[in-house]
């Protein structure tokens, strides 16, 4: 059913990992399906934002969440199932986006929280995946 599958996560919020982790590992599983683990840390840029940080530190950033995503799939992944932890730096929903029409996933898997007004406004990532995705996206809840 399944060929390749991309989990969309933030390593250091449990909620985005801990239901649906499981789950895309279950549809490897099932499907014989390579896992894609990604996290996306957010673009300092240039300008006034990155003025504040010290020299290096999204590079220091991009390597912890390296390390964190890779520990995580050590954990959390069986040996069965192929996985890549991919580590991308820009804005979220453009970098899953970009992913997608990278590694030409069949399905997509995220979490998403329970919307609140603010989301309605603004549209959160999850809204903007499944929209503008090329292939099927699952949201999982938390």
């Amino acid at each position: 059913m399944y060929q390749n599958i991309l989990l969309t996560i933030d390593p250091s919020e449990e909620s985005s990992w801990k239901k649906a982790l499981p789950t895309a590992v279950e549809l490897c599983k099932s499907s014989g399906a390579k896992l894609y683990i990604m996290a996306v840390v957010p673009d300092f840029g240039v300008g006034a934002v990155s003025a504040y940080f010290p020299d290096g530190y999204q590079d220091e950033v991009i390597a912890k969440t390296k390390t964190e995503l890779e520990a995580l799939a050590a954990k959390a992944v069986p040996s069965d199932v192929s996985a890549n932890a991919i580590v991308i730096c820009g804005t979220i929903y453009e970098e899953i986006l970009n992913s997608v029409k990278a590694i030409r996933p069949d399905l997509v898997v995220m979490a998403s929280h329970r919307p609140e007004l603010k989301d309605y406004l603004l549209g959160p990532n999850a809204a903007r995946v499944v929209r503008h995705a090329s292939c099927s996206v699952l949201v999982v809840r938390d």
